[in-house]
C-alpha cells in the first residue's frame, strides 16, 4: 500500500509540474501590448515564413542566402497550404498568417533542386503534388494526410515537361495541365488523365516530344497539346525584359512562365508571369477564354498584379486562390537579387473580379499592414488596414556596425554581368525602405542593438523585423533555425518598458511581423538581440506602423502624365513635390472606377514609366502619404 500512495504522489506532483510548465508555456513571451498566442488580424508582406538557405554554392555561388519563389497557396480542408520553391517542405495555415512548417524533401543529391516552382492541386479530394523538370523522371505525388509531410507516389513518372507546372480541374472533373517558362516560346496546356498523367489523345502523336531532349523542342506543342498564351512586348510594355522594361532587344528574351488558371463565371482566366524575376516590373497577366484550353485573349486591364515600387518590389509567378470566405488573393514572387538575381521572396495581394468580370489584384499599400479575412466582403479597394509606416528615413543608432566591404553582386541591371560593388552596412539602412540593403552589427551576440527615433511620440500599432542573411553560414534547412529578441519603448530615451518578448521563441520568422494586442504611444523603439538564426546580427529594414497622431499631406499638385508620342509604352509622371509627404502613390487604369494598378515612389516628384499598352487608354491620379495618413487623390487624367 505505501509504495502504491508513493507512486500515486510522484504521479500527482508530476502532473502538477507538467500544469505549471504548460501555464508557463501558454504565457510565455506575453506583455500587456503583445500576445504570441493571440490571432493576427493583419499580415505584412513579405509573407513571413521560414524561407529556406539556399544549398550550397547553387548557382554557382558560395554565399549563404535565403531564398523562395513561384508560390501557390490552396485551400484544402479549411486551412491553407503554400508551397514555394525549393522549401524542403511546405507551409500551412488555419488564417493566412501564422504558417507552420512541414518537412516533406524530395532532395536526390546534396546540391540538387528540391521542388522548384511546384504545383499543388486538389483532384476529387485528393491533393496531389508535382515539381518543375524538363525530364521524363519526375514522379506525381500525393497525400491522404498532408499535415504528415508524407507523400504517396501517384505515377512514377509523369512524361510531360512539368516545368512551371500548374494542374486545373474543370467542373466536369476533366483535368488540365499548364506549363511553360521561355524567353522564346509561348505556354502550353493539354487535358490529361490524370491516373496515367498522360496528354489525352494518341500516343503516337507525343513521340517527338517523349524523345526531344533539347528545352526548346520539349516546349513545343505536340499531338492535343495547345499553345495558350504568349508575349507581345512590341505591344505591351510591361511585358519587356530589362530593369525598368528597357532593354530592347532583350538579350534572353521576354520571359514567359509561371501558368495558372482560374474560373469565374464560366470564363476561364489564364495567368502568368512575366517578364523576369530579377526585375521590379516582374508581374502577373492574364488573357481570358471560354475553354479551359482557349482560345484566349489578352484582358484590356493588364498586368493584372503589378508593383514595381515601395519595399517589397515584384508580384510576378504566383497563383489566385479563394479563401474560406470566398474572397480572392493572388500570390507572387518579389525581388531582393543582390546575392544572387534568384534571391527572393513571396507576397500575397488582395484580388477579385469586378462587376464586369474584370480580373484585378490590389497592390497600394501591399507592403503596409494589410486586414486579414474574416467574412465576404469588396477587394476592389483593397484591404488596407491604415496603419501608416512611422519609420522612414528617422534616425537609427546601433550597439555596433560592420564596416563597408568590396562584395561580388549578381544584379542583371548591367546586362548579367557579374560586378564589385563597395557595400556598407550602415545604421541608415534600418529605415530607407529598401529591401536591397541592410544593417550589421558586428557580431551575432546577444545584447547586439538597434535603436530607432521617431521624431515624436507616435501610435504605434505594429512592428516589423527584416532579417538579412549577412555572412550567413547556413544551407538548406535544419530545424535548429530560429530567432530571439526583445523590444523597448521609450518616451524620453531613459525609461524603457518592454513591449514585445520573444526572449524564449523558438520560431523562424525572417519577416517578423508583431501586431500588438493595443496599441502604444512612444517616441524611441529599441530591439535587442539574444539569438541570431545564422551569421551576424542584421536586419534590412526595422518598420514601425501606426499613426503620427498630427495632419495629412494636402492634394498634390502639378500632376501631369506625358505619354510619348514616339512609344506610347511610356510615359513621363510629374507632379509637384509635397513638403510634408513621404511619399505618393500613382494609380492607373482602363476607366475610372478601375484604377486598380498603383505605383509607390517615395519621395521625388516624377517617375518613368514604360508599362503601358498600345492602343489603350488610361485614366491616373495620385495621392500623397505621410505616417499620419494619406491625402486626397487627384482629378483623373486621361492619356490616350
Amino acid at each position: 500500500m505505501r509504495i502504491l500512495y508513493l507512486i500515486s504522489l510522484l504521479l500527482l506532483l508530476l502532473c502538477n509540474q507538467i500544469g505549471t510548465a504548460q501555464s508557463k508555456t501558454n504565457s510565455i513571451g506575453k506583455t500587456k501590448w503583445f500576445d504570441p498566442n493571440k490571432s493576427a488580424s493583419t499580415y505584412c508582406n513579405p509573407i513571413n515564413i521560414g524561407y529556406n538557405y539556399t544549398t550550397e554554392n547553387h548557382n554557382g555561388i558560395p554565399d549563404s542566402r535565403r531564398s523562395s519563389a513561384d508560390p501557390l497557396i490552396i485551400a484544402y480542408k479549411g486551412d491553407y497550404y503554400l508551397f514555394a520553391t525549393n522549401q524542403a517542405g511546405f507551409f500551412w495555415s488555419k488564417d493566412l498568417s501564422d504558417w507552420k512548417f512541414v518537412y516533406g524533401s524530395f532532395q536526390r543529391n546534396p546540391s540538387d533542386d528540391d521542388q522548384c516552382a511546384p504545383a499543388a492541386w486538389v483532384v476529387n479530394d485528393t491533393l496531389f503534388y508535382v515539381g518543375s523538370t524538363w525530364k521524363k523522371d519526375h514522379p506525381v505525388w500525393k497525400t491522404a494526410d498532408t499535415k504528415s509531410g508524407r507523400w504517396v507516389r501517384h505515377v512514377d513518372t509523369a512524361m510531360l515537361p512539368t516545368w512551371d507546372p500548374a494542374i486545373f480541374q474543370d467542373d466536369d472533373k476533366k483535368v488540365y495541365m499548364y506549363y511553360g517558362s521561355s524567353g522564346k516560346l509561348p505556354l502550353c496546356g493539354v487535358e490529361v488523365d490524370y491516373k496515367t498523367w498522360l496528354p489525352k489523345g494518341n500516343q503516337a502523336d507525343y513521340e517527338k516530344l517523349y524523345t526531344a531532349t533539347e528545352v526548346e523542342d520539349i516546349q513545343r506543342p505536340y499531338g492535343e497539346i495547345k499553345a495558350v498564351v504568349g508575349l507581345d512586348p512590341a505591344k505591351h510594355g510591361w511585358e519587356r525584359f530589362g530593369p525598368n522594361n528597357d532593354m530592347e532587344p532583350a538579350p534572353w528574351g521576354n520571359f514567359i512562365e509561371g501558368a495558372w488558371m482560374t474560373k469565374h463565371n464560366g470564363k476561364y482566366y489564364m495567368q502568368y508571369g512575366a517578364p523576369a524575376t530579377e526585375f521590379k516590373g516582374y508581374a502577373n497577366g492574364v488573357h481570358v477564354g471560354n475553354s479551359p484550353l482557349g482560345p484566349f485573349t489578352y484582358q484590356k486591364h493588364n498586368p493584372m498584379s503589378y508593383k514595381p515600387g515601395g519595399f517589397v518590389i515584384g508580384a510576378g509567378h504566383g497563383n489566385t486562390f479563394a479563401d474560406n470566405y470566398g474572397n480572392y488573393w493572388n500570390t507572387g514572387t518579389c525581388k531582393i537579387s543582390v546575392k544572387d538575381r534568384f534571391e527572393r521572396r513571396i507576397d500575397m495581394f488582395p484580388a477579385g473580379f469586378d462587376k464586369d468580370d474584370v480580373m484585378y489584384s490590389i497592390t497600394s499599400y501591399g507592403d503596409y499592414p494589410t486586414l486579414l479575412p474574416n467574412n465576404k466582403r469588396d477587394q476592389t479597394k483593397g484591404a488596407f488596414s491604415g496603419w501608416m509606416l512611422l519609420s522612414y528615413k528617422k534616425i537609427a543608432t546601433v550597439s555596433s556596425s560592420e564596416e563597408c566591404m568590396d562584395v561580388q553582386t549578381h544584379r542583371v541591371d548591367t546586362g548579367g554581368k557579374k560586378v564589385f560593388e563597395k557595400i556598407c552596412y550602415n545604421p541608415q539602412n534600418l529605415t530607407d525602405e529598401d529591401i536591397q540593403s541592410y544593417w550589421s552589427a558586428k557580431t551575432d551576440k546577444p545584447g547586439e542593438w538597434l535603436q530607432i527615433d521617431l521624431g515624436r511620440k507616435m501610435r504605434i500599432n505594429a512592428l516589423q523585423i527584416n532579417y538579412a542573411d549577412h555572412k550567413a553560414t547556413q544551407h538548406n534547412k535544419a530545424m535548429d533555425i530560429y530567432y530571439q529578441y526583445q523590444i523597448f519603448m521609450s518616451d524620453d530615451n531613459q525609461n524603457w518598458t518592454l513591449v514585445v518578448d520573444k526572449s524564449k521563441s523558438d520560431k523562424d520568422a525572417p519577416h517578423d511581423y508583431l501586431e500588438l494586442t493595443k496599441p502604444i504611444e512612444a517616441r524611441y523603439v529599441k530591439m535587442v538581440n539574444i539569438h541570431n538564426a545564422s551569421g551576424l546580427f542584421a536586419v534590412s529594414d526595422f518598420r514601425v506602423f501606426g499613426n503620427g497622431l498630427s495632419e495629412k499631406p494636402k492634394s498634390v499638385t502639378g500632376f501631369k502624365v506625358d505619354r510619348s508620342v514616339a512609344d506610347s509604352r511610356n510615359a513621363m509622371i510629374n507632379w509637384d513635390a509635397q513638403p510634408d509627404a513621404v511619399g505618393y502613390n500613382i494609380y492607373y487604369g482602363i476607366a475610372p472606377d478601375k484604377l486598380y494598378n498603383s505605383i509607390m515612389v517615395y519621395e521625388g516628384s516624377s517617375y518613368d514609366f514604360r508599362g503601358l499598352d498600345k492602343g489603350t487608354g488610361y485614366y491616373f491620379a495620385i495621392e500623397a502619404f505621410n505616417e499620419n495618413g494619406i491625402g486626397p487623390k487627384t482629378n483623373l487624367t486621361v492619356s490616350n
